[in-house]
């Protein structure tokens, strides 16, 4: 009889009243056929795997990691909050001891969703990762947390929020932005000037295999982790790098999943991108699932898998180990390219420009940070959304040090009202929001 090795939490939700369109790649089916193969293979009768029930978030929990404009209740559904609860359920379970691992297995996904959030992009309202992992951190004073993004795009939500964030390292895996959705993910792009190297985004060439991924854990994500110590490590399980997959070029497999699980360890996978709703999640899914609870993954196969058809050629493996030794090389001069980023006490302007492709707003963004050796340093947003609002986000991170305290107020207190539709504060240390 099997029995799991890891006990592991399972949480599913399909979320059957919410799809872009009913045609759409993004819509109820691709976890129902999850769910059959799950329930046929007997997962939920193998002692140690552990089903729960997905929670409601609540908009405390999204004011943690995103400013929703204008509010939490006008850019989700209750199907964005039972997806971000259902994580929460099972950050609540691995962090209780319940279980040793778990796995999220809802939608609608979130890695598209910036800190500033108008509305849908890349068929993500509200950012799943980052609303749990700001819970953890809040109810559970968990410190280091690494997210490894395997997803096929770009995480490039996920990527924003943490970027001035020393203490969560943010890796993602994805196709080469070039060549894709959001276009974005290059090797220099670190992080912000508090938190260079904290993220490593690592794009991957069209027809990257099993091997090529492989590749790059072994000799990439493995060792940073384990320079970075994380007391937490989240996986953002994205299957949209599988070789049906409709919307990608990517050639990973069903197997290549679970031996990456096996490698990565992840205390907590959380489902984003993938759309082979017949020919690759049920199989992905349950590899992914055997894997956590350590349990033989063998003979979990795709009908039309064809190892032979799926060969990366020469020139691929040669790109990625170039991209893995860039890659590295930023790693190891981190804390020499944090020291070069600028000059304590001064502020540092980004200006960036989003559109939401599922919402057809664009935005513009000016965003200023304090540059400090303490902490990740307070900043402000500036965002204006054609349509939509202009609005002023204030940030406080929650390592944050005295000054950048006094700074975020500074920022939040001095700014003119009858500039903006709305002004928002989001004081991490005290875990308060607050919009005038």
């Amino acid at each position: 009889m099997l029995k799991a090795m890891h006990k592991t939490g399972l949480v599913f939700f399909p979320a059957f009243d919410w799809a872009i369109d009913p045609t759409h790649p993004e819509r109820e089916e691709r976890l129902l056929y999850t769910q059959d193969q799950v329930t046929e293979e007997g997962i939920f009768d193998i002692p140690g795997i552990i089903e729960y029930k997905p929670a409601l978030a609540t908009p405390k929990d999204i004011q943690r990691a995103q400013f929703c404009v204008p509010d939490e209740q006008t850019i989700t559904t209750e199907s964005h909050l039972i997806s971000a609860g259902g994580a929460k359920v099972i950050a609540d379970a691995v962090m209780g001891k319940e279980v040793q691992n778990g796995f999220a297995l809802v939608r609608p996904p979130g890695h598209h969703s910036m800190r500033v959030s108008h509305g849908g992009r890349g068929f993500c309202h509200i950012n799943i990762e980052a609303i749990m992992v700001e819970y953890i951190r809040t109810r559970y004073n968990v410190k280091r947390i690494a997210i490894i993004d395997t997803d096929c795009h770009h995480g490039d939500g996920t990527d924003n929020i943490f970027w001035h964030d020393p203490d969560v390292l943010f890796i993602s895996m994805h196709q080469d932005g070039r060549t894709m959705f959001p276009g974005t993910g290059f090797p220099g792009e670190l992080g912000g000037p508090n938190a260079k190297g904290s993220n490593l985004n690592i794009p991957l060439p069209p027809g990257t295999s099993t091997e090529g991924y492989l590749y790059v854990i072994n000799n990439c994500v493995l060792p940073v982790l384990d320079e970075f110590k994380p007391d937490l490590v989240v996986n953002s399980a994205g299957q949209d790098n599988h070789y049906t997959d409709p919307l990608t070029n990517m050639n990973f497999c069903a197997q290549g999943y679970a031996q990456l699980t096996t490698l990565l360890k992840p205390d907590i996978a959380v489902l984003e991108g993938g759309y082979a709703i017949e020919g690759a999640l049920p199989y992905v899914n349950l590899g992914i699932i055997l894997a956590m609870a350590g349990i033989d993954y063998t003979g979990v196969v795709e009908p039309d898998y064809n190892p032979d058809k799926l060969k990366q050629s020469v020139s691929i493996t040669d790109k990625i180990k170039k991209t893995v030794d860039q890659i590295n090389s930023f790693w190891a001069q981190r804390l020499q390219l944090r020291d070069a980023a600028g000059t304590p006490g001064e502020l540092q302007v980004r200006h960036r420009e989003i559109y939401y492709d599922t919402d057809n707003i664009f935005e513009r963004q000016k965003e200023r940070v304090i540059i400090c050796r303490d902490c990740g340093g307070s900043f402000e947003i500036d965002s204006r959304a054609m349509p939509g609002l202009h609005i002023l986000g204030v940030h406080i991170p929650i390592n944050a040090c005295k000054t950048c305290i006094e700074k975020g107020y500074e920022f939040f207190e001095s700014a003119p009202a009858n500039t903006y539709d709305r002004i928002y504060l989001m004081d991490r240390p005290k875990d308060s929001y607050h919009t005038k």
